[in-house]
């Protein structure tokens, strides 16, 4: 690194030397695995470039439309290629939902009636569901409020899904079974397509009738294929995780077998509406050009997560995955022992960031966390995780998520300065 770039981050950007010889270091460590990475990248790249040139998208489908969005040929075409590209009956893909803790809600009561069982199979769901499907809170119009109850399974000590306590706790009443994908606020692996193909056949062994939903927030096109491909039946994520590649400036996506789309836009919208209107807001330009550029975009965040993962693990933290883990989302943990780490951690990465880097992140009471939760993200799109960002519920053991980062160099610039801060206040 000794060049006109080290020039420049030790002289301009008053980057210190030692830190930039154990990121070097690090790097060096961890290149060849890389390579594997550059091919599921290639992989992607092409499918999505076939499915565009399959669908005929043309410059007619960047256009506006106004009022309800009766017959938008852009919305139709954008949705067109995610079911494609997921190999799916249908899809639904929307700015007007807001987040990817929307698309699952829309998923989940769109889907379940009164009287119906959930069950969760990867322990804990992300926070924010747990009101959702009222684990925590009171009438706010949960599953539990409904008449729709919730069971949940926990990993096995390895990390994988526990098929035998599983299939005791499937029931006659059981309508849905749910895989989380990613991380979220949890220690453990992300599953795997692998295991999410084995869990599907296996739920399916029981009860061809029961729904599988995965929750693919975070976990798009880090494999060559998607949970869908090997027996989800329903999948929902957000455009400004891995798909809208930085661009989408909102929305989520739902793609699955028709009829469970068809029931999922008459809660998007009202019954007998569902998904023929839903104006696009002009952002079908960004969401197609986002989707194009995913890919590559996705590439950079698992390298710079990989990186972050040796960095952290050569200086003795517990880290998972670690750096050699096969990845299934962008998510990098790091177990830093202390609210101070934590927060010097995120102000390394908000201080990385292309805008507001000026600014301090602090602890906050944010709605739909159970805990004061810490966000760095100085991203052109708010809240966009797919741009470089941390985040950590302050709260034992003082775990930071590090994901993201439009480009490696970026994501590798936010491991370099969450180590500068934490050396800085003499924290690691």
């Amino acid at each position: 690194m000794k060049n006109h770039t080290y020039q420049l981050l030790t002289e301009s950007m008053k980057i210190r030397k030692d830190v930039l010889d154990i990121v070097q270091e690090a790097e060096e460590q961890v290149f060849d695995q890389y390579k594997e990475l550059d091919d599921i990248l290639a992989y992607n790249q092409y499918k999505v470039l076939d499915v565009f040139q399959k669908c005929r998208i043309t410059d007619m489908h960047f256009g506006w439309n106004t009022g309800y969005g009766y017959n938008d040929p852009g919305r139709e075409a954008l949705e067109k290629v995610y079911s494609m590209l997921f190999h799916t009956q249908a899809a639904l893909v929307r700015p007007i939902i807001v987040s990817g803790t929307h698309a699952l809600t829309l998923t989940l009561t769109g889907i379940l009636r009164p009287g119906d069982e959930l069950i969760y199979c990867t322990g804990n769901p992300y926070d924010t569901l747990e009101e959702v499907i009222g684990i925590r809170g009171k009438g706010s119009g949960s599953l539990k409020d409904f008449g729709i109850t919730y069971k949940q399974v926990e990993l096995k000590e390895d990390g994988t899904i526990d098929l035998k306590a599983l299939e005791k706790a499937i029931s006659h009443k059981t309508r849905m079974v749910s895989v989380q994908r990613a991380t979220g606020y949890g220690w453990r692996k992300a599953i795997t397509i692998p295991e999410i193909q084995e869990w599907a056949t296996f739920v399916k062994s029981i009860n061809p009738n029961i729904i599988c939903m995965v929750d693919n927030c975070y976990g798009e096109f880090l494999d060559t294929k998607e949970p869908t491909e090997v027996g989800a039946d329903v999948m929902a994520g957000s455009l400004i995780k891995n798909p809208g590649g930085g661009l989408a400036l909102s929305g989520g996506y739902i793609v699955g077998n028709e009829d469970l789309i068809e029931s999922i836009s008459y809660r998007m919208t009202s019954p007998g509406i569902g998904g023929e209107c839903g104006l696009m807001f002009g952002q079908s330009r960004t969401m197609f050009q986002g989707l194009f550029l995913a890919p590559k975009t996705v590439n950079g965040a698992v390298k710079g997560a990989i990186l972050c993962a040796k960095v952290f693990e050569n200086l003795g933290c517990e880290v998972c995955p670690k750096p050699e883990d096969k990845r299934s989302d962008i998510i990098q943990s790091v177990k830093l022992g202390s609210s101070e780490a934590v927060i010097a951690f995120c102000e390394g990465i908000q201080a990385a960031a292309p805008v507001d880097s000026h600014v301090k992140p602090i602890p906050w009471e944010m709605p739909g966390y159970e805990d004061p939760v810490i966000m760095a993200a100085g991203a052109f799109v708010q809240g966009s995780s797919i741009e470089l960002s941390a985040d950590a519920p302050v709260r034992p053991p003082y775990i930071a998520y590090f994901q993201g980062g439009l480009t490696y160099e970026h994501s590798k610039y936010g491991v370099i300065k969450a180590l500068q801060t934490l050396r800085e206040k003499g924290l690691l």
